[in-house]
């Protein structure tokens, strides 16, 4: 759907979405041009790659590295979600700074593969990504029959529920860095080839503040997908399944709905709850695809159509 960089260049992430009806029966697929991060909005998945398998159901993620093969078993029959293929430097945990040695996503809820293998004497197609084309070949047997491995690259899983959500105490709206839960960083510091960020219930407590995201424009560009609930600067129109895209200087922010309702609201203790949206943030701009642009909406400024002028009452 959205892309930037090349593999060639070693920089850079793609933006899919997917969906799927069979399982992959006597063929396995491995990305040579990127990591791939899935993230399930519709039916369980079972991953199955050479380094053991993941169970893996919507609220929770899972990262396959660069090169590593695989096949995708549906124990629901179906299943819909988003894929982010990233070009550059391998996903890590960001770094805390002040926040310190506690917060966001811990370590230790980052879980490696249940150890598993099969030893299938089966033709079994081989498909693998390399420079943005597909290519195919076919061995006597599965490829996943690896017993056992050593080193310090496995695919893992993640329960986004264990994130461990920073906010303001006091008043002013943070920056969603702080919502960060994997990075990509670039060779510029402080300037990510990627981050995955996610909006997951928590508790608005800030006070004289207006507490959605309010008019912004910024150098990152902003694909957001929505996995299930309702994306609390929207109030309508952004979908679980759905993407929006705001590039790198793009003008942006809460409808008129979410507006009103924000600016009439009580300052007291409320909990978004019932809600997981997500973003991959990227300081390149995202190109969308030609499908993408085939099936988009329009009219997407209208949301921020209607808005009065401010009134200013002199004594």
């Amino acid at each position: 759907m959205l892309g930037n960089g090349s593999p060639e260049q070693l920089e850079g992430v793609a933006f899919h979405v997917f969906a799927a009806n069979r399982d992959m029966v006597d063929k396995v697929f491995y990305d040579s041009d990127g990591e791939l991060l899935v993230i399930p909005e519709q039916g369980r998945l079972l991953l199955l790659t050479e380094l053991g398998r993941i169970d893996l159901a919507p609220g929770q993620i899972a990262l396959v590295p660069r090169g590593v093969r695989f096949r995708v078993i549906l124990p629901d029959g179906i299943a819909r979600g988003y894929l982010a293929e990233n070009f550059g430097a391998m996903f890590r945990l960001p770094e805390l700074g002040p926040i310190g040695s506690n917060g966001l996503a811990g370590a230790r809820d980052f879980e490696t593969p249940v150890a598993w293998f099969e030893d299938r004497d089966t033709p079994t197609e081989v498909v693998q990504k390399y420079l943005g084309r597909l290519w195919s070949m076919t061995l006597d047997h599965s490829p996943l029959d690896v017993v056992a491995w050593h080193g310090n690259l496995a695919p893992f899983r993640y329960d986004l529920a264990r994130f461990n959500v920073m906010g303001t105490v006091s008043f002013d709206h943070p920056d969603p860095s702080i919502f960060t839960v994997l990075s990509s960083p670039s060779d510029t510091p402080g300037r990510a080839n990627a981050d995955f960020v996610i909006f997951p219930p928590r508790w608005m407590v800030a006070e004289d503040t207006f507490r959605p995201p309010w008019f912004h424009r910024n150098v990152m560009s902003e694909a957001m997908g929505l996995i299930h609930g309702v994306y609390d600067a929207k109030a309508d129109g952004f979908v679980p399944g759905a993407i929006s895209l705001h590039n790198m200087m793009a003008g942006h922010g809460p409808d008129v709905a979410t507006w009103e309702a924000a600016s009439e609201a009580a300052l007291q203790p409320h909990k978004i709850d019932g809600t997981m949206a997500f973003m991959i943030e990227t300081c390149w701009p995202y190109r969308p695809t030609a499908h993408a642009l085939a099936t988009s909406q329009l009219d997407y400024d209208a949301v921020w159509a209607g808005f009065p002028k401010a009134q200013v009452n002199r004594p």
